[in-house]
């Protein structure tokens, strides 16, 4: 059993490449383009095999071979050259992208050319260049299998088909028309779905990146305050020995200056330890710290607020019940205060925070007197790369960051809206179900696996 799940894992190196992005400029490895021309070599050697002697129809074997036989020559040529795990650029993998469709539209040429019905293989460069490549190289894929699906529609040599059949050039024509049509749309197609594919994992590994940061920055403010409660005992001993051999010291014993500057700095000292215990951060890297909603919006406000943007916070509730005590997350944390920063980038005077809730719900709202969400963004807001305000406002572009924070918050079991408010600003309303929120970590796993099914 040990020596099948060891080759198992073998195979399945070889055939998925290892988790970890690419180098700069790498686009695909080597070993996934040879893989494929395998494929392609024991296909087309099967199909020649099988229309030759099983179904007795006569080719001109020896060319086609030939053809299959440089596609192996080249395979092997590139294993002995470059290790299989090495990275291709774009251009080489176009290159050996564009060897395969000529070497095929030469197979196909010999072979009854567009009416060969292997003929839709054309595609299959094209598809993986889309898929992986840039967009200069498919488009210039996609105009060679063009080029030869052309040259293949009136010159080819003819299919030996029984009792003289010949295939009226409409028919052929028609074929032409559907391979280019292919070609284009399903080009086009797959490369927008890989670039969207691609931007999501992007912004993914950013979100990832982000949370990282804000869990480590937590752990460091635990580790600080643990720091300073153990340095707490033995700094009381040094001071209690100071004083006591400051009180002692006659006022001209030469050490009586040491005594007393070693006295005011261990106070100093003390004075430092107790700070870095009570700072607000610290409380991060405590799992069971809980504070009221409207003290963890002003926490997450606090680091981007500046003299020229006036940031208020007020309290909304509507009903009866207390305000909601949270768990103090990163994940809030952080996904409050880049709305906040990106309210602040784009407000001219003021950001309003408003934390409401009742006794189902819990919410803070974030408004800015700003020129507000372009109109027609307003359906697409929280995607990744896409400005959360219009052009006009003069911003850069806050796309990332808010797919970011909508990320973080959901973790938590938020819902995250975006609106323009009456007159001029934007407003941005982030809503917990209650129990949800002051459940705590136990309430973020139990959401997560909600959304899993």
């Amino acid at each position: 059993m040990l020596h099948n799940r060891t080759a198992l894992r073998r195979a399945r190196s070889f055939l998925v490449p290892a988790a970890g992005p690419a180098p700069d400029g790498g686009r695909v490895r080597l070993r996934t383009l040879m893989l494929i021309r395998w494929v392609a070599v024991i296909g087309q050697t099967a199909a020649l095999v099988i229309v030759n002697v099983s179904l007795g129809y006569e080719l001109p074997m020896t060319p086609a071979i030939a053809l299959v036989a440089a596609s192996v020559a080249v395979n092997v040529h590139a294993s002995l050259t470059r290790p299989g795990s090495a990275w291709l650029a774009d251009r080489p993998a176009a290159v050996y992208l564009a060897y395969d469709l000529v070497q095929l539209s030469l197979l196909l040429a010999l072979t009854g050319g567009l009416a060969n019905p292997f003929a839709i293989l054309l595609l299959a460069p094209v598809t993986v260049s889309a898929s992986v490549l840039s967009r200069h190289s498919t488009l210039l894929l996609a105009g060679l299998a063009v080029l030869v699906a052309s040259m293949l529609a009136v010159w080819h040599l003819p299919l030996p088909w029984p009792g003289g059949l010949h295939l009226p050039a409409l028919y052929i024509g028609g074929i032409w028309a559907a391979l280019v049509l292919a070609v284009t749309f399903i080009a086009g197609y797959v490369f927008s779905l890989a670039a969207e594919a691609q931007r999501m994992s992007d912004a993914l590994s950013a979100t990832q990146m982000a949370l990282a940061r804000e869990q480590r920055l937590s752990a460091l403010g635990g580790l600080a305050a643990a720091a300073a409660h153990e340095l707490g005992s033995p700094l009381s001993t040094i001071a209690v020995v100071a004083r006591e051999l400051a009180s002692e010291l006659p006022d001209d014993s030469p050490y009586k200056e040491d005594a007393d500057l070693l006295l005011h700095e261990s106070a100093r000292c003390r004075d430092i330890l107790a700070s870095l215990a009570h700072k607000p951060e610290d409380d991060g890297g405590q799992p069971f710290n809980r504070l009221p909603l409207s003290a963890l919006a002003e926490a997450a406000a606090a680091p981007f607020e500046h003299d020229t943007i006036t940031v208020a916070i007020a309290q909304a509730p509507q009903d009866d019940s207390p305000q909601p005590e949270v768990t103090r997350k990163p994940e809030i944390l952080h996904g409050v205060g880049t709305l906040v920063e990106n309210a602040m980038r784009f407000a001219r005077s003021r950001v309003d925070l408003e934390v409401a809730w009742d006794a189902r719900e819990a919410h803070i709202a974030i408004r800015d007197d700003g020129p507000g969400f372009a109109e027609d963004i307003l359906p697409f807001l929280g995607e990744p790369y896409l400005s959360s305000h219009g052009h006009e406002s003069g911003g850069e572009h806050m796309g990332l960051g808010v797919f970011i924070a909508r990320t973080l918050l959901a973790r938590t079991g938020a819902e995250v809206s975006f609106a323009n408010r009456p007159g001029n600003g934007a407003e941005v309303v982030i809503t917990w179900p209650r129990a949800h929120l002051e459940e705590g970590e136990h309430a973020t796993g139990r959401s997560e696996e909600e959304r899993a099914r």
